[in-house]
């Protein structure tokens, strides 16, 4: 490439992205001050680590790995749907788009994968930017239904907290936001499955709804949801959508476990599972609120309020700022970490001309 393509390409992303990076820096540090004059450490202090039992602790990062594995292998079953992708491919575009949606501001790297799966498998762009769909709504869907049942099993402290450290938060909200986020995600799911089964109908309701308000937007909002909607073909062939939600509810469940033992790892003794499900919702309501690149200030906020729904004051500032120190950087770690071996998969994958997949009829 040359000296000026490479400086036009440049040029490009920062038009495209600048303005995004800026906001989620802003973003990120505010959450990381907030957190900070809270007293809530995000380097813990040595004494943090005295109850660490280093064999519970190093199994944590195995479990997240095979649950990134079992994440990025599931997609295959949303693919085949719509048409051939070589699964190491599947695996590369998978490690190296979880990396982009790391570190691109507001999540702008969630583009990443339908664009280099559509340059290595038989699949157009569109029909993969709808599994990507697919899977965020199917995945918010099954995370809050989580959370919802571990809500309801889980012994929390009471009464809960009016404080998370020194910050003048409510751990009451938690509930209220899991039930409100469990409500949103159905809604998205049926929009989509309404798109996909009764597009007509889908458009007539969508315009009779938005279109009082703008027209623009109501033809913006359906034409977005039909697209994604494609992602949804995997519906009606039970030899897709079974093993695709068993091994969703698989992936969850091994980062579940995998933060039950990290925490009894730091010396949070007696931590539940119910207790890791709460965690884990709460980290995945946290993420998609806007953050710095690599979600920093929305992670670590929202593992301490989840914390300090079970444990008191003085366990945040000690073995729990550890849990959530730990957690954090061996997320980060193995993301970049598989990213890396993610691009030599990609590299070495097998490019499909063909689209070899019939897919089912929506009906």
């Amino acid at each position: 490439m040359t000296a000026p393509a490479e400086a036009e390409r440049s040029r490009g992303f920062v038009e495209r992205h600048g303005t995004k990076l800026v906001l989620s820096l802003i973003f990120g540090a505010g959450l990381g001050t907030i957190a900070a004059r809270g007293g809530l450490p995000l380097v813990p202090p040595r004494s943090a680590f005295a109850g660490v039992s280093l064999g519970l602790v190093a199994l944590y990062p195995l479990l997240f790995g095979l649950a990134q594995i079992v994440r990025a292998l599931r997609w295959r079953h949303l693919l085949r749907a719509v048409g051939h992708v070589p699964i190491r491919a599947i695996l590369g575009v998978s490690f190296i788009g979880y990396a982009a949606i790391l570190l691109g501001p507001l999540r702008s790297g969630e583009f990443v994968r339908p664009l280099l799966i559509s340059r290595r498998g038989g699949v157009r762009l569109v029909e993969a930017t709808g599994t990507i769909g697919a899977e965020r709504v199917i995945d918010g869907l099954t995370l809050n239904v989580v959370l919802f049942a571990a809500l309801r099993l889980a012994t929390t402290l009471d009464p809960l907290p009016d404080r998370v450290g020194d910050l003048p938060v409510s751990v009451r909200a938690v509930p209220g936001a899991a039930y409100t986020m469990l409500g949103v995600f159905m809604a998205a799911f049926a929009a989509m499955a309404l798109f996909y089964w009764r597009r007509e109908l889908a458009r007539r309701l969508t315009f009779a709804v938005l279109g009082v308000f703008s027209k623009r937007a109501a033809d913006a909002v359906a034409g977005t949801v039909e697209r994604l909607a494609q992602g949804l073909r995997f519906l009606p062939s039970p030899s897709h959508v079974g093993p695709y939600l068993g091994e969703t509810i698989t992936y969850w469940g091994l980062n579940a476990v995998g933060l039950m033992v990290l925490a009894r790892g730091v010396g949070l003794e007696g931590t539940t599972l119910a207790q890791a499900a709460v965690i884990l919702g709460c980290i995945g309501i946290g993420v998609l609120v806007p953050s710095g690149p690599g979600f920093f200030g929305a992670f670590q906020l929202s593992m301490f309020l989840a914390l300090a729904m079970f444990f008191p004051e003085s366990a945040l500032r000690g073995p729990g700022a550890a849990f959530v120190f730990l957690t954090y950087t061996f997320q980060v770690t193995w993301t970049l970490l598989a990213a890396l071996v993610g691009a030599l998969l990609y590299r070495s994958a097998p490019v499909v001309e063909e689209n070899l997949a019939q897919p089912p009829s929506a009906g």
